[in-house]
């Protein structure tokens, strides 16, 4: 009984995958002399949300899946005005924040000057370090809220980098003993207890 119930599966298996040989590749014979291995099939990629591949110097591309020091991210921030065509050709992933874009690199998110002249304010002309898949206002609103609840900021929660919000951070890096860069890098971050 049991090989009758077997031969019957092994006879839809095979005409299966025959079918698939077949779908995958309707060029190659199908008759009694055609080869009884299936066809491989190529399964896409995944690529994920945040990666940034730069496509503009072998170099950055080594470094699309680490994150920068500050020092880093700023010598590779591109304060130049390029139209949307150029910055969809080089960067992965851009988002429209508040008045303006930004793109992601390396653990930053960065002014994209130039992809929509519509959309061109940014409170602050730099890299903005993230963590969590956050976008750059969630990240100034969370070290807003921290720097609020240690005393060092007085003001709303606005997810803008304004002078009010610099100085609030270069006062608490001077307190702790960070370098004084008045921006959110990646040790005040840790320091604040964020990421």
């Amino acid at each position: 009984m049991k090989q009758l119930i077997l031969c019957p599966i092994c006879l839809v298996v095979l005409i299966s995958q025959a079918a698939n040989a077949q779908e995958s590749s309707p060029n190659k014979s199908t008759g009694p002399y055609a080869s009884a291995t299936p066809a491989r099939v190529r399964r896409p990629v995944e690529r994920p949300i945040v990666a940034r591949t730069p496509t503009a110097t072998p170099a950055a591309k080594s470094t699309s899946n680490i994150r920068l020091s500050y020092t880093d991210a700023l010598r590779r921030y591109r304060h130049e005005r390029h139209d949307r065509n150029w910055w969809k050709q080089h960067y992965i992933t851009i988002v429209l924040v508040a008045g303006g874009y930004y793109y992601w690199d390396a653990g930053y998110w960065c002014p994209a000057w130039g992809y929509d002249p519509l959309y061109e304010y940014y409170d602050y002309d730099g890299p903005i370090y993230t963590y969590g898949n956050l976008l750059p206002d969630q990240v100034i609103i969370n070290v807003q809220r921290a720097l609020q609840q240690l005393g060092y900021y007085s003001g709303g929660l606005t997810g803008s980098l304004g002078s009010t919000t610099r100085a609030a951070i270069a006062a608490y890096q001077r307190d702790v003993g960070l370098a004084v860069t008045g921006v959110v890098d990646a040790p005040t971050v840790e320091a604040l207890g964020l990421d």
